[in-house]
């Protein structure tokens, strides 16, 4: 066990203050403070995790390109492909089933003319 000092003022075991103990050139044994990692983006509907998004903290989020942060695809990186195709198969058969419903009310229509 290496006795080390912290090198900021923040005194407590928190997330924000983790750090690893790194063995310098000179032989000396000091705290390196580590990063928070990125969280990987979720989807809005089933809460799985997306494919093709790099996960990262906000601040880096800012600085990447549009190609890490979302996915050529309608609701890119919001929903994930499963739940994509779930929407545009739910709206189609929505919109078919209006159309029947058109059709059988003017067949009642005209019979009723006849």
């Amino acid at each position: 066990m290496v006795r080390v000092t912290y090198r900021r003022r923040l005194s407590y075991n928190t997330n924000s203050n983790r750090r690893r103990i790194s063995r310098t050139p000179g032989g000396r044994h000091v705290y390196l403070y580590t990063n928070k990692r990125g969280s990987r983006p979720r989807c809005g509907d089933c809460k799985d995790t997306l494919k093709g998004i790099t996960p990262a903290r906000p601040l880096q989020l800012m600085s990447m390109s549009k190609r890490h942060k979302k996915v050529s695809r309608a609701y890119g990186g919001c929903k994930c492909g499963k739940c994509v195709r779930t929407r545009v198969i739910r709206a189609f058969l929505i919109e078919e089933q209006k159309i029947v419903v058109k059709v059988l009310k003017s067949r009642k229509s005209s019979k009723s003319t006849d």
